[in-house]
């Protein structure tokens, strides 16, 4: 029989990227689904999967649906995806962010520890855990200093998967995951921001791109690279956390550069710094350092941060254009 897997925040742009992955090794491929009054079937319709996984309705905060999940799908790997996970959301709703990004994920491994301790889990954990950034590059003994409300939930999450892994014996890994973007990338985040604006300016239909910090430095990668990563992990013999990362960085200011000049544009024309965009407290600068996931997986980013730019605004052109 394939293996049978559940993934909550299938929707997502990882949850897309992962369960095409999955669909290809020959899974049975479940997802968790919050109804919501949005269309946010649109990434699996987008990759040509909408078919081909099966939907069970549930929310991360409800244990009992995550319970129906778990007995429905027979998942052997738990992918625990979905949070509320834009940061900036996370000031304006701090308690909604702690209950499905922070209590979720306690949910997901409670039930999983109730009903076969056998199911391996997945925690998408984040760099946004680092913060205040305590070293030049972040790896998996990097002390956490989480600078917003959505961090402080993640990093509840991702002491939850160790502190289960511990006391109960459970496969429970978690990905420290850096900056990972791709055409499916919210139009919220600031690379889709940037990309989708771009297509707008270049079609006449937006004349400028207001953004905060421009100097803020990130570690970029492709989704679907990371997803990759995800995986592997619940294929090793023991569980164990990694930083899955680049392992360069690169300012928004650059990265708006990269996005305007492949569309024939100049940003200085179109990009204005608007300070209520600015974060209550900002992180400045993450870096990440693969290098033990490199060792350990075998795995390394395929997708530099200029292929990885071009490529969303490629879509969006495509995308504005035909609209």
């Amino acid at each position: 029989m394939n293996k049978s897997a559940l993934i909550t925040g299938i929707s997502g742009q990882d949850g897309a990227y992962l369960a095409a992955l999955l669909l290809g090794k020959g899974y049975r491929v479940h997802g968790l689904l919050a109804r919501r009054s949005s269309d946010s079937m649109w990434r699996l319709r987008a990759l040509g999967i909408a078919d081909d996984v099966v939907i069970i309705e549930g929310d991360l905060a409800d244990i009992s649906s995550i319970d129906r999940a778990l007995e429905t799908s027979e998942a052997q790997e738990v992918y625990n995806l979905g949070a509320q996970s834009f940061v900036a959301t996370s000031w304006q709703q701090p308690l909604l962010t702690a209950q499905v990004t922070g209590i979720g994920a306690m949910n997901v491994l409670e039930a999983i520890r109730r009903y076969d301790q056998k199911t391996r889990f997945y925690q998408a954990s984040t760099s946004e855990m680092f913060g205040l950034i305590q070293r030049e590059r972040q790896d998996e003994s990097t002390p956490f200093h989480p600078r917003s409300p959505y961090g402080v939930a993640k990093l509840f999450a991702h002491w939850t998967t160790v502190n289960y892994r511990e006391s109960f014996g459970l496969h429970a890994s978690s990905g420290i995951l850096f900056n990972h973007e791709s055409p499916l990338r919210g139009i919220e985040f600031v690379t889709r921001k940037v990309t989708d604006a771009v297509a707008r300016i270049k079609n006449g239909k937006q004349r400028e791109l207001r953004l905060g910090n421009i100097d803020a430095k990130r570690d970029w990668g492709f989704a679907g690279d990371y997803v990759e990563a995800m995986w592997s992990m619940l294929q090793q013999e023991k569980p164990d956390d990694y930083v899955i990362a680049t392992g360069k960085t690169t300012t928004v200011r650059d990265m708006c550069k990269i996005a305007f000049e492949h569309a024939g544009l100049d940003y200085q024309d179109h990009v204005v710094v608007d300070p209520k965009f600015f974060r209550p407290a900002e992180v400045d600068i993450l870096l990440g350092n693969p290098e033990k996931a490199r060792s350990v997986l075998g795995w390394k980013a395929k997708t530099d941060v200029v292929a990885l730019i071009q490529m969303m605004v490629d879509a969006d052109l495509e995308r504005v254009g035909r609209d």
